[in-house]
């Protein structure tokens, strides 16, 4: 059966290996530009002064984004970490700002929380339109919201989190920050780009994204990375929220990390690789499962390219859902003995049951699956550091389903 799947995806294989051909090409043109050496992976103490390791990774995430100035840090804990400082350090009391695309749930809080730090407890008001299924936004509301309420910041989040559609395709992207900017020319956009980088030849700052944000256990570090995130776009703005993020008077002058820098850089070498890996990988899960009469997203064709990593596959019955992510726990290099179970995980409101036996962890980039416990019961898979690794955890898992 995966034989036969592997056959009928050459086509779209193809583009991705083509896709993958072209970013390392890009990334690789970045170290080579930016003269990396191995005195980047040295550690520093303290305050971090003249950090030569992180400040050539900023450069780098610049270089590669095509973009003005970025903010890499190890001591940014995630992408939710790094989308409160992105918007905090944007956004003032009494400010508007929109969001076209439910935002991930670990946001709620952060945007709607109440005696938390939120956003919404400094004044800042939001709105949320969200696309149907086919990611079709309705474009007389937006520009509604634009004249009516003139938001300061658009936040446009590209991965579907736990929605059922398809993530924001690059060009999908391009064309809703033209109208935005169309009708608002002032408006700063801000691109959820997690799940999303190097699954495409552009990324969101080369479609007119002032602002793009994600984390380094996922896509772009390569499944090497142990932590950090990244922030990227123009440069007044990365360096308001460099401000926000340590301290006005200081920037991104500081800030420390006493262990070698040597994973990411080279988990970001080797990011390329391992998305295609990760993108083919959700590709014949996706195939296998249409085949045994699950709905599955992204859409299986040979010209439907996905828009970032993620696998949904819709099982009905919770049952066969937490099966199946028990599944890819056996599965694992790491804890395999281990059985997950649905528990209430910080930032959801819902309970979560994942899986993830992985190097990193929570590593997205990695074989994993999550999902809450909630009809329509809905599993997303993501990652794979090698396709070997999910061809033979699918062949596994096929027999039990």
């Amino acid at each position: 059966m995966i034989n036969n799947i592997e056959k009928n995806l050459k086509k779209i294989f193809n583009a991705i290996e083509d896709i993958a051909l072209y970013n390392f090409n890009k990334v690789l043109d970045a170290y080579k530009n930016n003269r990396v050496s191995t005195q980047h992976f040295s550690p520093t103490t303290g305050y971090g002064y003249d950090d030569l390791g992180r400040d050539m990774l900023c450069k780098l995430i610049a270089d590669i984004f095509s973009s003005e100035k970025a903010i890499f840090s190890p001591l940014i804990t995630s992408g939710t970490h790094a989308l409160y400082i992105a918007l905090s350090g944007i956004l003032k009391p009494n400010d508007n700002f929109l969001c076209l695309g439910k935002p991930y749930d670990t946001l709620n809080d952060v945007i709607f929380g109440e005696n938390n730090n939120s956003l919404q407890d400094f004044g800042i008001n939001c709105r949320i339109l969200e696309s149907d299924s086919n990611n079709n936004f309705n474009f007389n509301l937006i520009k509604k919201e634009l004249n009516k309420n003139k938001p300061k910041l658009i936040l446009i989040t590209r991965s579907s989190g736990y929605s059922w559609r398809e993530a924001l395709k690059i060009n999908e992207i391009g064309h809703l920050i033209d109208y935005i900017k169309t009708n608002q020319k002032d408006a700063i956009v801000l691109v959820d780009n997690c799940y999303g980088e190097f699954v495409s030849k552009k990324e969101p700052t080369e479609v007119g994204a002032d602002i793009v944000v994600g984390s380094f256990i996922k896509n772009i570090g390569g499944g090497i990375a142990p932590t950090g995130a990244y922030i990227v776009g123009k440069a007044k703005l990365i360096d308001k929220i460099a401000n926000r993020f340590i301290a006005p008077s200081i920037g991104m002058e500081i800030g420390s990390y006493n262990a070698s820098y040597t994973p990411f850089y080279q988990g970001l070498f080797l990011a390329p690789t391992i998305v295609k890996n990760a993108v083919k990988s959700s590709l014949i899960f996706g195939y296998a499962f249409k085949q045994l009469g699950y709905e599955t997203l992204p859409k299986i064709s040979s010209n439907n390219l996905p828009g970032d990593i993620i696998r949904a596959i819709k099982f009905e019955s919770k049952d066969k859902l937490i099966k199946f992510v028990q599944e890819i726990q056996k599965n694992s290099p790491i804890d395999s003995f281990a059985t997950p179970e649905p528990w209430g995980m910080p930032g959801y409101s819902n309970e979560i049951i994942m899986a993830s036996g992985s190097f990193t962890q929570g590593s997205s980039i990695e074989l994993s699956a999550d999902a809450p416990i909630k009809s329509p019961y809905i599993a997303y898979l993501q990652g794979s550091l090698t396709y070997e690794h999910s061809v033979i955890a699918l062949n596994t898992i096929l027999k039990k389903f």
